[in-house]
């Protein structure tokens, strides 16, 4: 049995008001006294009615969606837990509108270039979200040039031209190496991600910084491209060097995990032989053996952030920076005092 979509003429009638009214409460025009707002939403919410989004688009110019374009390997991506629950997060914002996320894979930084240009031309999206910001950043100036709107997630080593939502992970990593060297270690190597994005760049330098107010240097420092599998090669290689750690912060929760395997497979008991520290706060290092000692940067609540600020300079031309709360340390029992050095 067919049965037919309830219509905005049904909506109408049943509110008792006129088919563009309707129009003007759905498309957040103002006029509409507030009773008669709620009754025709009321009745839309009766019939199960919700506007076309396509028809919708076409009258008002607009795409209706936000575009994400990331440059990572895609089995890196697969593996980190930050872009799926920031992506989750963009979602809930855009859903309450009815919009939705265009998310582009790309290879390298022409294809990246490339692809907002598409993006613009052919006005897939009313605005991106800028993730992985870089030194000397040229998609900046690109954007600005397609006169795409943007907002930064995190915040650039230059004026951006674009609102920012920052969230500081620096804290979080001074508070690792506080409660580290607070614990009595002296020895602390750390695997980073890769420098050649500014957050990857800031976290090294956050944790020589931190280390050298207490008048320490690591004991081996290895860049990475962030994934497990060179978390778990920079591991191996940390502890085969003449000064062994004990203790070692990752840039990331899913290295930290590999380099938690590998010290467990070399029978090396955590944290009585080396405490382990992460970075992300994800779910599953909560439920590990020992759990994971991490820094929470909630990117859930970062992608809603980010999706809010870009709507808002979508919808009156400009908006603010946003700061959210710091990265927190999350101490749980993968770290411990440091062994006791031999007789």
């Amino acid at each position: 049995m067919d049965v037919r979509r309830p219509t905005i003429a049904d909506v109408a009638k049943r509110a008792g008001v006129s088919k563009g009214l309707v129009s003007f409460v759905f498309n957040d025009k103002p006029g509409v006294a507030a009773p008669t707002r709620e009754r025709i939403l009321a009745a839309a919410a009766e019939l199960g009615w919700q506007p076309d989004q396509l028809a919708r688009s076409l009258s008002t110019q607009q795409a209706a969606s936000l575009g994400l374009v990331v440059r990572r390997d895609p089995t890196v991506l697969a593996a980190d837990p930050f872009f799926p629950a920031f992506m989750a997060g963009v979602e809930t914002a855009l859903t309450e509108r009815g919009w939705v996320l265009v998310l582009s894979l790309v290879p390298d930084a022409d294809a990246e270039a490339a692809t907002y240009r598409s993006l613009a031309a052919h006005r897939r999206v009313d605005g991106v979200l800028l993730t992985d910001l870089r030194r000397d950043d040229e998609r900046l100036p690109l954007l600005a040039g397609l006169g795409l709107p943007a907002v930064c997630v995190g915040r650039p080593d230059a004026p951006a031209g674009f609102p920012v939502v920052n969230l500081d992970d620096a804290a979080g990593l001074r508070a690792v190496v506080e409660h580290l060297v607070g614990l009595g270690h002296r020895r602390i190597g750390y695997v980073g991600g890769d420098v050649g994005m500014l957050h990857g760049l800031r976290r090294r330098a956050t944790f020589r910084a931190a280390l050298a107010g207490h008048g320490l240097e690591p004991v081996g420092l290895v860049d990475t491209d962030f994934s497990a599998a060179a978390g778990a090669a920079a591991t191996t290689a940390l502890l085969d060097a003449p000064e062994r750690p004990t203790a070692l912060v990752y840039a990331s929760d899913p290295m930290a995990v590999a380099g938690l395997a590998v010290l467990q497979r070399r029978g090396l008991r955590v944290p009585q032989d080396c405490s382990v520290t992460g970075f992300d706060g994800m779910e599953l290092g909560a439920h590990l053996h020992p759990a994971l000692t991490t820094v929470g940067a909630d990117p859930l609540a970062w992608g809603r952030a980010a999706a809010g600020v870009l709507l808002r300079l979508l919808d009156d031309g400009r908006a603010e920076d946003l700061e959210l709360p710091a990265a927190a340390l999350l101490v749980r029992s993968s770290t411990g005092p440091p062994p006791d050095p031999p007789a």
